[in-house]
């Protein structure tokens, strides 16, 4: 049993920030509710402003549930302790998109080129670094790259001529309008990779998580849960193991140079 000020205390699930605030309160508030109906408990929905101060906020242990990036989530689990719990099923891709009536044809293409992205600690960002790396690009040196907080705020500096291609995950591409995707042309595209992943504090007890995990997955098998998924594209759920979070090591190793020198 859980102490009575425990149970009068709310949890915080902390939802990464690729969206708006108002839209992350509004998507999560379904599955925050069924949450608070299975626990018995309050469950309040925060994010931040930017990934860099999510990611300082989930290190702090601000968060009792978070959801975040896979090399996010390793570095969560590394500096706080944050257990795996679940993630989307559904994988996600990063994709390099430029105007469709643009010369450039291929990766080569890019030298000297400037490159919109939503955030430097973006995992599909990183991604698409690393693929242009592969290709004898290097970031900063043989292109550079400007940060415009969102997917849809990238891809308009593509389309109204003020970078020559944009960073974008295969989600918020998806959801754009279709009048502005026909005004871009996809360039390169990511292998899959894992989505966003649920993790807990380590304050809370085996028997907690357990129950919040419990609490997900009944979730996901409601009709509001089902219409969750749907309308983002996520697959359901799937486990989460510290193993998968490993493959991320690179990523988050990269992930944590940049806020290490953000903080200086």
């Amino acid at each position: 049993m859980q102490s009575a000020h425990a149970a009068d205390k709310p949890l915080v699930l902390g939802v990464f920030p690729n969206m708006t605030a108002k839209q992350i309160v509004e998507a999560y508030r379904p599955l925050a509710d069924s949450l608070e109906k299975h626990l018995q408990r309050r469950v309040v929905i925060y994010s931040a402003r930017d990934f860099k101060t999510f990611a300082d906020r989930t290190y702090r242990g601000e968060y009792d549930i978070v959801l975040t990036a896979p090399h996010l989530a390793f570095l969560a689990r590394q500096e706080a302790g944050y257990r795996p719990l679940l993630k989307y099923a559904q994988p996600v891709r990063g994709l390099l998109v430029v105007r469709h009536d643009a010369s450039i044809r291929d990766l080569g293409d890019l030298r000297g080129r400037t490159l919109a992205t939503a955030d430097p600690l973006a995992l599909v960002g990183l991604a698409i670094h690393a693929q242009l790396g592969e290709h004898g690009l290097r970031r900063d040196h043989d292109y550079r790259t400007l940060d415009f907080s969102t997917h849809l705020n990238a891809a308009m500096q593509v389309i109204n001529g003020r970078a020559d291609a944009a960073v974008l995950g295969l989600h918020p591409y998806n959801l754009m309008q279709p009048e502005l995707r026909r005004q871009l042309r996809v360039l390169a595209e990511t292998p899959p990779l894992s989505s966003l992943m649920f993790l807990t504090h380590p304050r809370l007890r085996d028997a907690e998580a357990q129950a919040i995990h419990k609490g997900l997955l009944r979730f996901a098998a409601t009709p509001k849960g089902q219409a969750f998924m749907q309308r983002g594209g996520y697959g359901g759920f799937a486990e989460a193991t510290g193993r998968e979070l490993e493959s991320f090591r690179p990523y988050a190793l990269e992930a944590q140079t940049l806020l290490r020198a953000a903080d200086q």
